[in-house]
C-alpha cells in the first residue's frame, strides 16, 4: 500500500471511528432510559423483555412506556441538533439555535389554541396537529416576509422576520393565556417547557417517517453547506446552486424543527450546544458534522429524559429545565475555552 493511500484511509477512519464512540454513547443513554424509573429493571431483564420472555409487567414497562418514549427522544434531539447545525452554517452564525426562525414560538401558538379552546381534551392528537400547524404557519410567514425582499434569501432579512413574527406570535399566547383559566394555563406552560410523557409508537412512527428522508436531505446537502459556511460568493463560484441549496436546506431544518417541538414543545439549548460543541472538538465539516449532530442531540436528549424523569422521584420536571440546567454551564465553558491562545 503507498503512502498516499495509507494516508487516505486514516483520514475516512478518523470520521467514522468518531461516529462510531457517537454510536457507543447512544446506545448506553437508550440503556438507561430503559432500565431506569420507577420500577428499576437490571439489564437482565430489558433483554428478557425486548425479547418477549421473563416478567409480563416488564415487558408491558419496557414496550408500552419506556422503549417508544426512549426513541421519540432520540428522534427530537437529533432532529434539533440537525437543524441547529444547518441554521449555523447558513446563517454563519454558531450562536444560532432551530428556533430562531420562530417555529417554536407558531408551534407554541397553535398548541395554546388547542388548549385554550378545550379541543386538547377532546382528541389526543389536536394539540400536537395544531402545534405542527402553527408551526408551519409560522415557517410560511418568516420565508414569504424575507422573500418579499430582494426574492432571494437573505439572512439578515430572514433574522429580523423570525424576530418580527416571533414576537407577535407570543404577544399572542399572552393575550389567549390571559383570558383562559387557570387549569389551561398550567396545561399550556408545562407543554411550553418540553416533555415526551405522551409518546407512543404512533408519535415514533409518525416522527420516523418524516424524519428520516429529511435527515438524507440535509446529508445530500452536506458539502453545500460547508461552501455555505464560508461565503455564498465562494460557494457560487465553485459550483453551488445557492439559492437552491438554500431553500432545500432551510425547508429541510426548519420541517425538522416544526415535527420535533409539535410532539415534544420547546426544549431549548439541544440544538445550539450540540453541534457547537461537536464543531469546536472536530472542525466544521458537515459531512461528519450532519451525522454526528443527529447521533450527539439524541444521545443528549435521551440521557435529559431519564434525568428528567428520574431524579425528583415521583415528579417529574419538564424537560426544558434538565437541558437549560446542563447546557447553560456547556455553552459558558464553551464560549471561554481557549482556542489558539483566544477565547471563542
Amino acid at each position: 500500500m503507498s503512502a498516499g493511500t495509507s494516508w487516505a484511509a486514516d483520514t475516512r477512519a478518523v470520521p467514522i471511528a468518531r461516529l462510531l464512540v457517537l454510536c457507543a454513547l447512544l446506545g448506553l443513554a437508550m440503556l438507561a432510559a430503559l432500565r431506569f424509573g420507577a420500577v428499576p429493571l437490571s439489564t437482565i431483564d430489558v433483554l428478557d423483555a425486548l425479547h418477549g420472555s421473563g416478567s409480563l409487567v416488564h415487558q408491558n414497562i419496557l414496550h408500552e412506556l419506556r422503549l417508544p418514549r426512549a426513541v421519540q427522544a432520540s428522534l427530537v434531539g437529533a432532529a434539533l441538533a440537525l437543524s441547529g447545525t444547518t441554521y449555523q452554517a447558513l446563517l454563519r452564525n454558531p450562536l444560532a439555535e432551530p428556533y430562531v426562525l420562530g417555529v417554536s414560538s407558531g408551534a407554541a401558538f397553535g398548541a395554546v389554541v388547542s388548549v385554550v379552546n378545550g379541543w386538547s381534551q377532546r382528541e389526543v392528537w389536536a394539540l400536537p396537529l395544531c402545534a405542527f400547524a402553527g408551526a408551519v404557519l409560522a415557517m410560511v410567514l418568516v420565508f414569504r416576509i424575507a422573500w418579499s425582499v430582494g426574492h432571494r434569501l437573505d439572512a439578515r432579512v430572514l433574522l429580523l422576520s423570525g424576530v418580527v413574527v416571533s414576537a407577535f406570535l407570543v404577544a399572542c399566547i399572552w393575550l389567549l393565556l390571559t383570558f383562559a383559566d387557570d387549569e389551561s394555563v398550567r396545561t399550556a406552560v408545562f407543554w411550553m417547557m418540553g416533555s415526551h410523557s405522551g409518546a407512543s409508537w404512533r408519535s415514533v412512527s409518525v416522527l420516523a417517517v418524516v424524519m428520516l428522508p429529511t435527515a438524507v436531505v440535509l446529508l445530500w446537502q452536506a458539502r453545500a453547506l460547508n461552501l455555505l459556511a464560508i461565503g455564498e460568493m465562494t460557494a457560487a463560484f465553485l459550483g453551488t446552486n445557492v439559492e437552491r441549496s438554500k431553500w432545500w436546506a432551510y425547508a429541510a431544518a426548519t420541517f425538522l424543527t416544526a415535527v420535533g417541538v409539535s410532539v415534544s414543545g420547546s426544549i431549548g439549548f439541544v440544538g445550539l450546544v450540540v453541534p457547537h460543541a461537536l464543531r469546536l472538538l472536530w472542525g466544521g465539516d458537515h459531512r461528519l458534522l450532519v451525522p454526528a449532530s443527529a447521533l450527539a442531540g439524541a444521545a443528549f436528549m435521551v440521557s435529559a429524559d431519564t434525568a428528567a424523569r428520574t431524579v425528583a422521584g415521583a415528579n417529574e420536571l419538564p424537560i426544558g429545565v434538565v437541558t437549560a440546567l446542563v447546557g447553560v454551564p456547556c455553552f459558558v465553558w464553551l464560549l471561554r475555552r481557549p482556542v489558539n491562545g483566544a477565547n471563542v
